[in-house]
């Protein structure tokens, strides 16, 4: 039966016949045959018949979230086993929002070297799509903000805090400042993340409770986006202190404290609870908690402000 559940699953994530038989590496017959052979066993219909892919019946979706764990398990099993000589193989389905992943290589690096054998696969996923996927199994880990509703039945690792600083011009008009307000940051020429991302709306916030509103000429959905356009020295942008390590502050760009009440949300891994844990997540947990992540930000931010 774990065959034709894979089948299924295949198939509500790829919502056709044709492209959920190419994943599962069979014909599109051969994947038919085998979701009807599934409802024989279960004796009950579990997608709804139409010359295309019309959706799960009612128990099709029940049986689908059991798929998922059933699957997940199997998984689970497999590392376990393997884990029992000594070595973890298999791989890390890691997810991050987008301005997290600045930080990733944190816990990536030292994952990979303590586990060799092991594969990590990263994928940047919106704070929706992470409690989605890990609902279902689909990835392992995330890394996100922690106070997100749609994780309510998640645990939880708190890594940092995200710390909002100036990134601009050296020769701008704060160029010999040492700290600025939000108001003033907002007076200046911006770019910043598009207002559907999460870190711009807590960006929106910060200004209004300093009585202002920003109204950046650029804005971007990635943090790669912001930083092709800080690069050209013409634009300044409220940054995370996270995004300092991967980008850092580019030529004629300095890094300037923002004054005010503003206080970051946490960031973290969020995984699903399981007993027992797989050892999977075991192993990025352990990794987690000796990578040091705040210590290594806060660090990096104090060098820049210092600069």
């Amino acid at each position: 039966m774990l065959r034709q559940l894979e089948y299924l699953v295949a198939l509500a994530r790829e919502r056709h016949f044709a492209r959920a038989a190419a994943t599962c590496f069979v014909s599109q017959p051969s994947l038919s045959a085998g979701i009807r052979k599934l409802e024989t066993e279960l004796g009950v219909p579990v997608i709804r018949r139409g010359a295309r892919f019309q959706g799960l019946t009612p128990e099709g979706e029940h049986v689908l979230a059991w798929a998922h764990r059933v699957l997940a398990e199997r998984d689970a099993l497999r590392q376990q086993l393997a884990s029992l000589n000594g070595e973890l193989t298999g791989t890390l389905r890691l997810g991050a929002i987008p301005t997290a992943l600045t930080v990733t290589s944190l816990l990536t690096a030292p994952f990979c070297e303590r586990h060799p054998a092991a594969k990590v696969s990263l994928e940047s996923l919106s704070s929706r799509d992470i409690s989605r996927r890990l609902a279902a199994f689909e990835i392992d880990a995330a890394l996100t903000y922690l106070d997100d509703e749609l994780l309510r039945d998640m645990r939880r690792l708190p890594l940092y805090e995200e710390r909002y600083v100036l990134l601009t011009p050296a020769d701008g008009p704060y160029a010999g400042s040492t700290e600025v307000r939000w108001a003033q940051a907002a007076s200046l020429p911006l770019c910043l993340l598009s207002p559907r991302m999460r870190n711009r709306r807590i960006l929106d916030e910060n200004f209004a409770a300093d009585g202002s509103a920003a109204a950046p000429a650029i804005e971007s959905d990635t943090v790669a986006g912001l930083y092709a356009h800080l690069n050209t020295g013409r634009w300044s942008s409220v940054i995370s202190h996270a995004w300092l390590h991967m980008f850092g502050s580019p030529s004629g760009l300095r890094v300037v404290r923002l004054a005010g009440p503003a206080r970051g949300p946490r960031v973290g891994l969020a995984f699903v609870a399981q007993d027992p844990q797989p050892v999977m997540i075991r192993a990025l947990l352990t990794v987690a908690r000796e990578a040091g992540v705040r210590d290594a930000l806060d660090t990096l931010l104090h060098t820049h402000l210092a600069s």
